[in-house]
């Protein structure tokens, strides 16, 4: 049997900085997710695990106060999200930062407006001070001297990198990533793998991440939910490293981790059947 876990299960790192309660996701009348109960400690590198459909965006959604949830709560910091005032809400999104899969960036502005565009909405800034501020998270990024490049004039890693210039602009707490290493090359994926780590050591940012490549997910994830298509709910949870050596970690997330190796090794080959014979 899979092993039991609540959001009270203790964390091995700092506070809970994101807490779920027994939440359930969907779409009108249609529940993608439910019962769905985890904690994300300040630090972690959380990863959102799960097949093609299974709700793992519609879920990142609903952390991101983009979509309230059907049922459950979600606290930031131990205030209850979606049972909160408008204002307040408006408060705990501006401690947070999202890179979406296409890094959402205007192509009309350079980088370095792009990257600026939260601090023009959200402070009082001048305009040669927020040129400073972009400036510096794009070099925290790894483009620093590609400021006044468009986003069609540099690569698809490069675009990911100033998305993420952008979700840091405004020097968030939590970060939240949708398929991050979507469409970029393996070399690039690494690239970006490298960059969330160092920013986690460097700003102890928590990283809440949606994503289906594996080489990522054991790479950088520091803890994890798997989300289960068929039984719709929280699969297994723990370190993706972990979680395959795991004997009580349930089949799904097995087959997920191990891209169906774990059946493999559970269905004799035609050699060791005559062997057994």
């Amino acid at each position: 049997m899979p092993r039991a876990f609540s959001a009270q299960e203790p964390g091995k790192g700092g506070d809970a900085c994101i807490r779920v309660c027994d939440l359930a996701v969907g779409y009108g009348s249609r529940v993608l997710m439910q019962d769905v109960s985890f904690e994300v400690r300040t630090g972690d590198i959380f990863l959102i695990m799960g097949g093609s459909g299974c709700g793992k965006s519609t879920l990142l959604r609903v952390l991101m106060g983009l979509k309230p949830p059907q049922k459950g709560r979600v606290f930031q910091d131990g205030t209850d999200f979606w049972n909160s005032g408008e204002e307040e809400r408006q408060r705990l999104t501006r401690r947070t930062g999202v890179l979406f899969q296409n890094g959402a960036l205007w192509s009309s502005m350079t980088l370095a407006e792009n990257v600026g565009l939260p601090l023009q909405q959200y402070t009082d800034l001048e305009e040669d001070e927020i040129r400073e501020q972009a400036s510096l998270k794009l070099a925290l990024a790894g483009l620093a001297g590609f400021e006044n490049y468009y986003p069609s004039e540099i690569s698809g890693g490069m675009r990911k990198r100033a998305g993420l210039a952008r979700a840091l602009a405004l020097d968030p707490k939590i970060l939240f990533l949708d398929e991050p290493s979507a469409g970029l090359d393996p070399v690039s994926s690494r690239l970006l793998d490298d960059l969330i780590l160092e920013l986690r050591d460097s700003l102890n940012t928590t990283f809440v991440i949606v994503s289906h490549e594996l080489a990522s997910i054991f790479s950088i994830a520091s803890d994890s939910i798997f989300l289960d298509a068929r039984t719709r709910t929280v699969a297994a949870r723990g370190k993706p490293a972990e979680l395959v050596r795991d004997t009580s970690t349930a089949p799904s997330a097995l087959r997920f981790l191990t891209r169906g190796e774990s059946d493999r090794a559970d269905t004799p080959s035609p050699e060791r059947h005559k062997e057994q014979q």
